[in-house]
């Protein structure tokens, strides 16, 4: 993996040593990021604390292109405990090639190339957070046991846009990539690497379709004992999104067990070899780009079966003030079969974009 990065940063650098020194080498830099604060509630027993204020998110991002043929992106995380997996850190850094739409060539750390919600900004997203699916099956807080890894890894991935049809909307997108299989920030301890691809249709203006599938293993070690567990994952997303209503469900299943902790010297692997998910979300705009209406019925199950899941049932409203402040409220109903608790949440949001 090491050569193949190495040979692909060659080519880049290769290229760059042909164009004439008087051409601008870095064009359209941009700096930009956002803020989201937090204040959530909670009946649910035992909780400590009740309620709490917080700040979810802040991050800085430098984004620009390296004359016309390539992209690239460094984001910081700003929040968090110094010196934890969640504390400050670099989320994104990579740089792509994107002289032809249907085969651009990315190198670094990004987001996997794993379901639809993934790849979406926070503030987009429009939750209370990403689905539990997603943070559990596709490299966030993963069952696996990863660390914190807001669904990236490092690696390469080519994707493209293929078959435009006379209005020139592509009708097909595909993308498949070779990670190291341990997150953000992390080199590979097994010397086996993950493979994800996605693939989706675009029938109609607004609509599409996929299909994704993810093989490969996460690692610990503890000395020089390495322990790894299997991450077979296959998942069915759609998506609706035309005139500001969005529509929007997935389905994820896993094959694999897991380790007991986060804690990346901890071998002990639990024998719970299967998981699964879904979600079906809607947006409805009250007032176009202004206000929205919102809902989400969300499933997980840590041992795909109904005695293991949690269950969320989320409303919402969301209020947005010339593109860049956003408040929303949502109110969440949460049955964990698990431990036999029903309780409420309320989550207020207030994000900020620069």
């Amino acid at each position: 993996m090491k050569f193949r990065i190495t040979v692909a940063l060659a080519a880049f650098f290769g290229y760059f040593s042909t164009v004439s020194a008087q051409q601008e080498w870095f064009k359209d830099i941009k700096l930009s990021g956002y803020v989201i604060g937090q204040y959530q509630y909670t009946s649910k027993e035992n909780a400590a604390p009740k309620d709490n204020f917080s700040t979810r998110l802040v991050r800085l991002s430098i984004d620009g292109k390296l004359m016309n043929d390539f992209a690239y992106r460094v984001q910081a995380q700003l929040n968090g405990t110094p010196g934890s997996s969640s504390g400050p850190r670099i989320v994104d850094a990579f740089i792509e090639w994107q002289r032809y739409g249907f085969a651009k060539v990315k190198v670094g750390q990004f987001k996997r190339a794993f379901t639809f919600e993934n790849p979406m900004n926070p503030i987009d997203q429009s939750f209370i957070s990403y689905s539990q699916v997603i943070s559990k099956l596709s490299g966030f807080e993963d069952r696996v046991g990863e660390h914190s890894s807001n669904g990236r890894d490092i690696g390469i991935q080519l994707q493209g846009d293929l078959l435009p049809n006379s209005k020139g909307r592509n009708l097909l997108h595909y993308q498949v990539a070779l990670y190291n299989g341990q997150g953000t920030n992390m080199k590979d301890v097994n010397n086996s690497k993950d493979l994800i691809g996605g693939l989706w249709v675009c029938p109609i203006d607004g609509l599409r379709i996929g299909a994704f599938g993810w093989t490969g293993s996460y690692a610990h070690k503890n000395g020089t004992e390495v322990q790894s567990v299997a991450r077979n994952r296959y998942a069915f997303s759609g998506e609706y999104k035309k005139d500001d209503w969005t529509l929007r469900t997935e389905y994820i299943h896993s094959q694999g067990k897991k380790f007991a902790s986060n804690s990346s010297s901890d071998i002990t692997v639990i024998d719970k070899d299967k998981a699964d998910g879904w979600y079906v979300a809607g947006i409805a705009p009250v007032i176009k780009e202004v206000l929205h209406l919102k809902a989400r019925y969300d499933v997980y199950r840590d041992e795909a079966n109904w005695g293991s899941s949690k269950n969320m049932y989320e409303i919402g409203v969301d209020y947005i003030y010339k593109k860049k402040v956003k408040a929303q409220v949502h109110y969440i109903r949460v049955n964990e079969r698990s431990t036999q608790q029903d309780y409420n949440m309320i989550d207020c949001q207030l994000s900020m974009r620069f």
